[in-house]
């Protein structure tokens, strides 16, 4: 068995080797997982050695604690705000990777116990397999903080059954283990307290044949139905109003609806919508919808150039100001700018939607034989520093 870490101080995150079978461990428990520089660094070189090692044929990914990820260090991108680009290259490293995550060549298990948000999500959704439990818990929570939808989940949701992505984005709705793998975000249900035995299991197996993988899970999984108030079960409505051309429009459906007899479930969502950021809602909506249209590959090149765009604070610095709001200071008084939808400027919302200069885009690999190639290293930016 090996471990590597990349600060062995720290061990933020833990590679380990059974026979043919790979573990990765999130492991910063008390900060619930989150997505740090060094995360991004360590499963990076983590994933390339063993997509290339011929000895590795299974990958597991789990999380310490009670967390499986909450998503990208939000500390890292506030403490950077006074300073040009200084979230860049985890930005590049990790939009590159979900790339390598999206189309890795051997199978992947993730075991997602907890918080699975955001940027965390990413390790959650695109594996092969994906095993939720009772306790697990996803969001895509972006627009609340002022930032977007991304981590490749522009793609994701966009791919989603009607306009349910829209409605996840915008709202940041959570889903539970039985609503995830209802709407295809994961794969099966365990009970929490078999987690550990599967995952022993699929050491024991020692295999990555995807059969003998997905029959090894099956014999742990169980079915079970989403609650009759589901956000699931209120399909025709969210079409409805989630079909909208405009956040303002959907607003207007939305609350429309909610002045109905039953829709009650409708109020805190339309309270959330409210209090996010304006622009971020309409970046959101506007990616999600570019998403529908575009591959694996565009999307995360288009949410580099958003997320660059925003770190900027090229047309706003809602970004910083949502994350001292929720995480900072925590008094959740927001001071959005601007404070209204009707405010955003739409020539703006298309700014951060701009190309590039072709040396400065998100390197997404082309062909197979280079798949590894295309590292923020070898970037301009890094070789203009």
């Amino acid at each position: 068995m090996a471990q590597v870490a990349v600060n062995p101080d720290e061990e933020v995150v833990l590679g380990q080797e059974f026979g043919h079978v790979r573990v990765i461990t999130l492991n910063q428990p008390r900060r619930l997982n989150v997505i740090s520089f060094n995360v991004v660094a360590l499963l990076a070189k983590l994933l390339e050695k063993w997509e290339n090692d011929d000895e590795a044929k299974l990958i597991l990914i789990k999380g310490s604690g009670r967390a499986f990820s909450a998503g990208g260090d939000l500390k890292m991108f506030y403490d950077g705000r006074n300073s040009k680009d200084s979230c860049l290259e985890v930005a590049y490293k990790m939009y590159w990777l979900c790339y390598h995550i999206h189309t890795y060549k051997k199978t992947q298990v993730a075991l997602v116990h907890g918080i699975s948000m955001g940027g965390g999500a990413s390790l959650m959704v695109p594996m092969k397999f994906s095993v939720v439990t009772e306790k697990t818990v996803f969001s895509t929570p972006e627009a609340s903080i002022g930032f977007h939808t991304d981590c490749s989940f522009s793609y994701i949701l966009s791919h989603l059954p009607g306009h349910l992505g829209e409605f996840l984005g915008l709202t940041g709705a959570r889903l539970n283990g039985a609503e995830l793998v209802s709407a295809g975000l994961a794969t099966h249900f365990v009970p929490s307290e078999k987690l550990a035995e599967l995952e022993n299991r699929l050491i024991s197996l020692n295999s990555g044949e995807e059969k003998s993988v997905k029959s090894t899970i099956e014999e742990f999984s169980t079915h079970v139905p989403i609650d009759e108030n589901s956000v699931l079960n209120k399909k025709s409505i969210i079409d409805e109003c989630f079909s909208k051309d405009s956040v303002e429009e959907i607003l207007q459906s939305f609350e429309s609806e909610a002045s109905k007899e039953g829709n009650g479930w409708i109020v805190p969502f339309l309270k959330g919508l409210k209090r996010s950021s304006p622009t971020a809602l309409k970046i959101t909506l506007h990616s999600i919808r570019e998403g529908r249209k575009q591959t694996l590959s565009e999307c995360l090149k288009k949410e580099f150039r958003i997320t660059i765009n925003i770190l900027r604070s090229v047309i706003s610095g809602d970004v910083y100001e949502g994350i001292r709001a929720v995480t900072i200071d925590k008094d959740n008084a927001t001071k959005w700018e601007p404070p209204t939808l009707e405010g955003v400027d739409a020539e703006k919302i298309k700014q951060v939607f701009e190309p590039f200069e072709q040396d400065l885009e998100l390197n997404i690999p082309t062909r197979d034989c280079f798949r590894w190639e295309g590292k923020y290293e070898d970037s301009t930016y890094a070789i203009s520093k």
